[in-house]
C-alpha cells in the first residue's frame, strides 16, 4: 500500500523552516506533492533569496520523507520565487524594481554605507537581482565601496541613465555624475528633486531588491524621500553607543510615522576582537542594539564586529562579501540579509503583480 498525500503533508508540517520559523505547509513553501506508486515528488517554493542552503533544505526534507512508511525514493525540487510587495500608499512604483528597502541611521559615522553595500552583495550572492541607490547627495559613498570611482553610466535615449554594475550588482549614485571632489551645495528641494530622478530614470533590470543607502540623519530631505520613494521596509543602523542609539530611535519613528514597516536593526560595530591576543572588547558599549529592538518590538537582525578587515576591504572597493567570503563578518552578513528577505517575504503582498489589469474600449 502506497504513502498517501495527507501522510507526506502531515510529515511536511513537521518540518519548520529555520528561517521563517513556520513548516513547510503552513508557510505554503510545500507544493504539488504527489505520490506515485513507492515514489514522492515535492516542490518546496522558498519566498528569499536562499541559494546556499538550497540544497541543505532538499536533503533536509528528502531525509524527512523517507521516513513515512511505503515511501520508497523521494524527489525534492527547490526553487526560490521573490515577488512584490506592497508600500506606502499614494506612492508611485519604480519600473523594474519589486521591492525597496532603505538602510537608514539617525546619525553618520556608524557604518551604514558600509552595511547597505554588504546586505546588496550578500543577497546577490543568494541568487537574488539586487540593485543599489545611493541616496546620500552631499556624501555619495558608494562608487568607491563598490569600485566604481571614476566611471560614468550611459545614456542610451538621452533621458534615460543605464545603471553601472559591478560585483554583480547594479547601482546609481549622484557621485557617477559629478566629481569626486566637487561639492553639492544644493538646498533641499534640488538635492530631493536629483535624487528623485536618479531612482526613475535609471533603467534598473527586473530587480527583487532595490538597497536604497539613505542620508545620514532625520530632517526635511530623509522625510521627503521616505514619502516620496516607494518602501517596501526599512532597516536602521546604529552602534551600541548612547549617542548612536539615540539618534537611531529617531529614524525608526520617522518611517513608522509614514508607514514604512521597519523589518529590523543591524547593530554595527558591536565588539572588537586584537587580532594580537584574541581579547574582545565592547569598545562602543554592548546590547544597545537588542535593548533598542526590544524597546520596539522588531527584530535585531544581526550584530557586526569593528573589524579593520571590512574597513579595508570597503576602501578597495571589495566589499567583505565579496573580498572575503568565507570569513566571519561575510557570513554575519549574509544571515542579516536572509533575516531582511524573510521579513520583506512575511509583508502583504503587492496584489497589482498579481491581478490583470482591465482596460474597457469601445467596439
Amino acid at each position: 500500500m502506497a504513502a498517501t498525500v495527507d501522510a507526506i503533508r502531515a510529515k511536511l508540517q513537521s518540518l519548520v523552516d529555520p528561517w521563517t520559523g513556520r513548516d513547510y505547509v503552513t508557510g505554503k513553501e510545500a507544493r504539488n506533492i504527489r505520490v506515485e506508486g513507492d515514489k514522492v515528488l515535492v516542490d518546496i517554493q522558498l519566498g528569499y533569496p536562499a541559494k546556499s542552503v538550497m540544497g541543505e533544505v532538499r536533503d533536509r526534507v528528502a531525509a524527512a520523507l523517507r521516513e513515512v512508511p511505503e515511501v520508497g525514493s523521494v524527489e525534492v525540487n527547490v526553487t526560490m520565487k521573490i515577488v512584490a510587495h506592497q508600500t506606502q500608499r499614494g506612492v508611485k512604483l519604480i519600473e523594474g524594481v519589486r521591492n525597496v528597502i532603505a538602510v537608514a541611521s539617525g546619525k553618520g559615522g556608524v557604518g551604514k554605507s558600509t552595511v547597505a553595500v554588504n546586505l546588496a552583495l550578500a543577497l546577490a550572492a543568494e541568487g537574488a537581482q539586487v540593485g543599489i541607490l545611493d541616496a546620500d547627495i552631499y556624501g555619495p559613498s558608494q562608487p568607491l565601496l563598490l569600485g566604481l570611482q571614476g566611471k560614468k553610466p550611459q545614456s542610451p535615449d538621452g533621458k534615460s541613465i543605464e545603471p553601472m554594475e559591478n560585483h554583480g550588482v547594479q547601482a546609481m549614485s549622484i557621485g557617477f555624475l559629478i566629481d569626486a571632489e566637487q561639492a553639492v551645495a544644493w538646498r533641499g528641494p534640488m538635492a530631493t528633486g536629483a535624487l528623485e530622478q536618479l531612482l526613475r530614470d535609471t533603467r534598473w533590470k527586473d530587480l527583487d531588491y532595490l538597497i536604497v543607502d539613505m542620508p545620514p540623519g532625520t530632517g526635511d530631505i530623509q522625510l521627503t524621500l521616505a514619502q516620496k520613494v516607494p518602501v517596501t521596509g526599512a532597516v536602521i543602523v546604529t552602534t551600541p553607543q548612547d549617542i548612536a542609539l539615540l539618534d537611531a530611535r529617531k529614524g525608526l519613528k520617522m518611517f513608522e510615522k509614514v508607514s514604512v514597516p521597519i523589518l529590523g536593526i543591524v547593530e554595527n560595530m558591536g565588539m572588537h576582537v586584537c587580532t594580537n591576543c584574541g581579547h574582545e572588547e565592547h569598545v562602543f558599549g554592548a546590547g544597545g542594539g537588542e535593548k533598542m529592538a526590544a524597546d520596539y518590538g522588531v527584530a535585531l537582525l544581526g550584530s557586526l564586529p569593528l573589524d579593520i578587515r571590512i574597513r579595508e576591504h570597503a576602501d578597495a572597493g571589495t566589499p567583505t562579501v565579496v573580498a572575503d567570503p568565507e570569513s566571519r563578518p561575510s557570513q554575519i552578513y549574509r544571515d542579516i540579509a536572509r533575516r531582511v528577505a524573510v521579513k520583506v517575504a512575511d509583508l502583504a503582498k503587492d496584489a497589482s503583480t498579481v491581478f490583470p489589469k482591465i482596460v474597457i474600449q469601445k467596439t
